[in-house]
């Protein structure tokens, strides 16, 4: 069993989280519960849990600072962040300091955490030998995930305000984006576009930009020599490790490791 350190200062919520799954039939069982990140941070230094469940928004230390004295103090926990406000830039943060995934507590279902919880179980008991990488060939590329065509959703889509951000991130995927940029293109508030378009399209607005950036990179690495940290830069990530973790996350390789087998 994987243990899980549920992490959350509203106890409905807590309360709501722990009754809604059953844990043990997904292979996790609930180790301990904190109601803010510095009770929190004390358990996990003295008993490591395997996956932390936590609130970004908290009272003493937030989520995002937890996350970061976690791998400060050398521990390799996943985190995946419960967050009720739509915060994009606080959901890139935790991404980029290592959190596995987030979940908005306004629209969390069971199916929405069991998917989730599946994804982490899948992590943590992948075991992919580096010497594998080395003999990779052809064969062995086209057993890669394949990432779904992002073109594809504007196909899809017929709601106008989602297919403007599609667009949108489609032709600027290179630059900065943030949901308060997405909010004005459309002219709506922030945390209603962030909830329509997981509603309309079944993904995030940070797992859809992150897609379409991979696949942009992809195209880079098929078809010139660039290095990989510039190709990162080319497609919107500016922190060469993040562009690296959310390239590998998608595809189950590295970019270079992509690379030697095309």
């Amino acid at each position: 069993m994987w243990k899980v350190l549920l992490v959350e200062d509203e106890t409905f919520v807590r309360e709501s989280v722990k009754e809604i799954i059953r844990w043990e039939e997904m292979g996790f069982s609930l180790c301990g519960e904190a109601s803010n990140g510095e009770e929190a941070l004390e358990i996990i230094k003295r008993e490591p849990p395997d996956l932390v469940l936590c609130d970004i928004v908290m009272p003493k230390m937030d989520g995002l600072q937890l996350l970061k004295e976690t791998r400060r103090a050398g521990i390799g926990s996943k985190f995946v962040m419960l967050t009720c406000i739509g915060d994009f830039e606080s959901m890139r943060q935790a991404m980029e300091f290592g959190a596995s995934n987030y979940i908005l507590k306004l629209s969390m279902s069971v199916k929405d955490l069991r998917e989730t919880l599946g994804k982490i179980s899948a992590e943590l008991t992948a075991v992919k030998p580096a010497a594998a990488y080395s003999t990779a060939s052809e064969a062995a590329l086209r057993q890669q995930p394949k990432l779904p065509d992002s073109g594809s959703a504007i196909d899809r889509i017929t709601h106008p305000e989602v297919k403007k951000i599609i667009h949108y991130i489609e032709r600027h995927y290179a630059e900065e984006i943030t949901l308060a940029s997405l909010a004005r293109h459309v002219m709506m508030g922030e945390n209603y576009v962030s909830a329509l378009f997981k509603k309309k399209t079944g993904e995030t607005l940070i797992h859809y930009l992150h897609r379409v950036r991979i696949e942009k990179a992809i195209d880079y690495l098929r078809s010139t020599d660039l290095p990989v940290n510039q190709i990162g830069h080319n497609v919107g990530f500016m922190n060469d490790n993040y562009f690296i973790k959310i390239f590998k996350r998608m595809t189950g390789t590295t970019p270079s490791q992509y690379r030697q087998t095309r």
